[in-house]
Formats: structure tokens, sequence, C-alpha cells
């Protein structure tokens, strides 16, 4: 939407700037969608966002609302929401599991392989936030099947160590 008084700032395939757009399309609002490179940062998001240089940036004419903008209040609750989802995740492999190594038996699936990737993101952002989220004392099960679908001979060699996606983390953030 050229011209509009509205601009997001960001790339598609972040879930923070899809989570703006979706926020805007489901309210109507006409916008306009500026594609950022993040490792070619345009000006305008160095202006918009000159501290943290981070996606996704709304703007409002000539006002932009930053992703830091949210409070710390937000993130607990958010934090606690993760926990809590844990949780259930955590009921719903002992559940359908049945003891056994996978969410669906003795070997790998599809339920697996779709939680299995986030994995390395979710050991990465421990590591950078300082918490335990997938851990023994909390959810036992998911942290042994955790541990079980990284040693797999077909999985090993296809998730990134949590150090290097801490290292990619920060470059994304520098």
């Amino acid at each position: 939407m050229a011209g509009s008084s509205i601009k997001v700032l960001g790339t598609r395939p972040t879930p923070f700037v899809n989570r703006v757009e979706i926020g805007l399309n489901i309210k109507s609002v006409e916008y306009e969608f500026i594609t950022e490179d993040m490792f070619n940062k345009s000006e305008l998001l160095l202006k918009s966002n000159p501290v943290h240089k981070k996606i996704p940036v709304l703007i409002h004419g000539d006002n932009p609302i930053l992703r830091e903008a949210i409070g710390n209040d937000a993130k607990q609750a958010l934090l606690q929401k993760i926990i809590e989802g844990l949780g259930l995740l955590e009921e719903a492999f002992a559940k359908c599991s049945k003891g056994k190594e996978f969410f669906g038996g003795d070997s790998i699936g599809y339920v697996d392989i779709t939680l299995g990737c986030f994995i390395g993101w979710i050991r990465a952002m421990e590591m950078i936030l300082g918490l335990n989220l997938i851990y023994e004392a909390q959810t036992p099960g998911l942290a042994r099947w955790a541990k079980r679908f990284l040693s797999e001979k077909v999985v090993k060699d296809v998730i990134l160590e949590p150090e290097k996606l801490v290292e990619i983390y920060s470059l994304l953030q520098a």
C-alpha cells in the first residue's frame, strides 16, 4: 500500500513480523510493507530503531513503535504462558508416547519432527535468557525426548548446536 501512513519494516520469514502484519490485517488497517535486509540494514530501520536496530518496526506517521516497547509485565506473562504450555506438552507426550521413546512410539514421526526442529532454538534461548524451559525437574518426559531426538543419527547433523545458534542470534541482533 504505497503512500500509507503506516509502514511495517521487517522480513516475512520472521514470526514477530508476521504477528504485526496479521494483527493489522485483522483490524483491516492498510499499511506499506518494507522488506529489510538484516545484513545490510536500511537508514529507515537504523533511524526508527537506533538502539536495538531490530525488526519489526511499525511506523505510524513519523512515530516508530518498537518490539522493545513491550513491558516487563507482558514479558513475564508470556514466559508464564510458555511454561504452562510446556506443561501441557509434557502431558501430551506422556499420553501419546505411551511410555515409548517418541510421540508416536518407538521411532521418530511427524510430531517429533515438527517439535524437534525447535529444540536447538529453545536451548539457545535458554542460554541467552539464563532460563531452563525443558529440563528434567519440570518436564522430565520432554527433557528425555529432546535428548533422544537430538541424538538420533538422522537428526544430529541437521539441528545446529545451541552455541552456534546463539552466535547466529547475536549476529542478527547486531
